[in-house]
């Protein structure tokens, strides 16, 4: 079972792009686009899930969570700006040593650890995320049942992940690898996994999904929250409340 969630090669293809992680213009660059709409999500899942006022300066202080998937922090260390005592996880080692550099540039303390979550001890997080991850892990099934069994009782897990339909393959794959700026071999459409699929897992794992939401992309603003699943989507998940 060790590192049973961890694809060597797509570790091997996120480390390649690693010094030029926070470059915005740079082979990370639809990620730096994606992060707007990814924070204005976790802000209002987290005002939902535990009936506060999200719009605050730290609304997760005295917090901890848990960013599996790091990369180099562009997520991460947002999360540790809204309060957050943050723990980020990576595979690629390059990932790591950056992002972990560019927080110290920061004057933010987080833990960055090249450690598959399966193989995490350091007991329970209120809140875990993972975005655009599942998709290239080895064993979504697995990778589901870690996050779950680090998730506390009264947490909140949020995902992010392409959806498997005919225009997902065109947008990310066909324009996306091509013109759209996402490093060509980035995605494998046939390891995408539609909101049912990924829904499926995580109540198998013992959670249960309380919200999708789609992730869409309009010519006028950018990226936005969308009904329409079509290409992209997020995700909530809990422990079921008795």
């Amino acid at each position: 079972m060790a590192n049973a969630t961890i694809d060597p090669r797509e570790a091997a293809h996120f480390g390649a792009m690693a010094a030029d992680w926070w470059d915005p213009n740079g082979s990370s660059a639809m990620l730096h686009k994606l992060n707007p709409v990814r924070l204005r999500y976790i802000r209002q899942a987290i005002g939902w899930h535990w009936h506060m006022d999200e719009s605050g300066f730290h609304p997760l202080l005295g917090k901890r969570a848990l960013d599996v998937g790091c990369g180099a922090g562009l997520l991460t260390e947002p999360l540790a700006r809204l309060g957050a005592a943050v723990t980020a996880l990576d595979a690629a080692e390059e990932n790591i040593a950056v992002a972990r550099h560019h927080a110290e540039k920061q004057g933010l303390a987080i833990d960055y650890r090249a450690t598959p979550v399966e193989q995490l001890d350091a007991g329970e997080f209120d809140l875990i995320t993972s975005m655009e991850v599942v998709e290239h892990v080895a064993d979504p099934a697995a990778f589901a049942a870690a996050l779950a069994q680090r998730l506390s009782r009264e947490g909140l897990l949020i995902m992010s992940t392409p959806n498997r339909t005919p225009l997902s393959r065109l947008a990310m794959i066909t324009v996306g690898e091509s013109i759209g700026g996402i490093p060509k071999g980035t995605h494998d459409w046939k390891r995408f996994l539609t909101p049912d699929e990924l829904s499926k897992l995580l109540v198998d794992a013992g959670l249960e999904v309380t919200d999708v939401t789609g992730l869409s992309f309009d010519p006028r603003y950018g990226f936005t929250l969308s009904p329409n699943k079509a290409i992209n989507y997020l995700l909530t998940a809990r422990h079921p409340q008795v």
